[in-house]
């Protein structure tokens, strides 16, 4: 007889694909929106900081198979 002494079951929440997907898209739109004020404010460094997490946002959005390019103008 197998011992299962101090693990528990991992429960994973419900969370529905709708909601992974637009949160997803969600995060590729904010990702835009930081660039874009990082550009304006001509920091260089958040501008690196954006441009990676609008990389990282699309990569996750496109590895579930979302269309980024609906959730505004493309990459930048």
């Amino acid at each position: 007889m197998t011992s299962c002494r101090g693990t528990q079951a991992i429960r994973s929440p419900e969370v529905g694909v709708n909601e992974v997907a637009e949160a997803l898209l969600a995060r590729v739109r904010a990702a835009r929106a930081g660039l874009a004020t990082a550009r304006d404010a001509a920091d260089a460094y958040a501008v690196a900081v954006a441009e990676d997490e609008l990389d990282d946002a699309v990569r996750l959005a496109r590895w579930h198979g979302l269309d980024v390019e609906a959730t505004g103008s493309g990459e930048e």
